[in-house]
């Protein structure tokens, strides 16, 4: 049998960057102070970062904070403090692991979350809002926090006033120019603040309406414009907000050729393709800012 103590303890092995928690915790919190009710719906990540070589190289558990107990704190916290905003709750839980064990030094809490309408503007009946999926996350570590807020699957279309001419091509360019086609895309984005001194759920609604805005105000000639108009706008706008990513597929519609039936087809019925796609991706930056890549660690991609 390998000794892993042994092994873990070598010249030639080391233990790198680490983290762990509890994924995935399911939190609905509903606000029942007044007879028209609130509903905040999260799926929250915990991971603690910090002096955890011994759990890993020595079986030694004295600073492994159980996962279990990571969970427990999060449904604790959420009936504690409420849901003032995603973002709210994960600075809490930060603060909260960061102060109460002396080995814990940072860490990655992040939540999704789930939008609900009221029916007919009833005070206690909802049905779940699928346009998007709002996001946030929250990084801890020497001293300081990193908010960053976003949503993803948010899916818009522009059925004209965009087009796509003037490219590179080469002897396996098949694609046509054209100067009216349908664009589409599903948004991903993510901001990040340099201050958590922010009134998150009013940004994130004029983020998004700034985003939404944007998409229609200009003739597109390619996604890559419109996401640098988007997060130009968004930063112009929020100085609290030090840069944006957008991550985006462009959902394809070609005009599907019915010549075979002798049917005419002025751009009217298309053919969406779901695969391969273009994935766009891009940050936008205020000029000057510090740039902070460390709170990024552990986003997948872009967004």
């Amino acid at each position: 049998m390998t000794d892993t103590t042994t092994l873990a303890t070598t010249d030639t092995v080391v233990l790198g960057a680490n983290q762990y928690g509890k994924a995935e915790n399911h939190v609905v919190r509903i606000n029942r102070d007044t007879e028209r009710h609130v509903i905040r719906d999260l799926v929250v990540t915990s991971q603690l970062r910090g002096d955890l070589d011994a759990v890993h190289t020595e079986g030694d558990n004295a600073h492994c904070v159980p996962t279990d107990t990571q969970k427990n704190t999060v449904f604790a916290f959420a009936q504690k403090y409420g849901v003032e905003s995603p973002e709210a709750l994960l600075l809490h839980l930060a603060d909260h692991f960061t102060a109460e064990f002396d080995w814990v030094d940072g860490g990655r809490w992040a939540a999704h979350e789930h939008a609900w309408n009221r029916i007919e503007d009833h005070d206690h009946c909802f049905v779940q809002n699928k346009d998007e999926v709002r996001t946030a996350v929250v990084v801890a570590g020497g001293g300081s926090r990193t908010v960053i807020s976003g949503f993803k699957d948010l899916t818009i279309l522009k059925s004209t006033e965009s087009g796509f001419t003037d490219y590179a091509k080469d002897q396996y360019t098949t694609l046509a120019e054209t100067q009216d086609r349908i664009m589409s895309t599903d948004v991903a984005t993510r901001w990040r603040y340099n201050t958590t001194d922010v009134d998150f759920d009013a940004v994130y609604e004029d983020v998004k309406r700034i985003i939404l805005n944007k998409f229609t105000d200009h003739y597109s000639r390619a996604l890559q414009e419109t996401l640098y108009l988007m997060g130009k706008a968004v930063i112009e706008a929020h100085p609290e907000i030090d840069e944006i990513k957008f991550s985006c597929p462009n959902k394809h519609h070609f005009v599907y050729d019915l010549g075979f039936c002798d049917l005419p087809n002025d751009k009217e019925t298309h053919y969406a393709a779901d695969r391969p796609y273009g994935l766009i991706e891009a940050t936008i930056q205020r000029k000057g800012a510090p740039v902070n890549e460390q709170a990024w660690t552990g986003i997948a991609g872009f967004c």
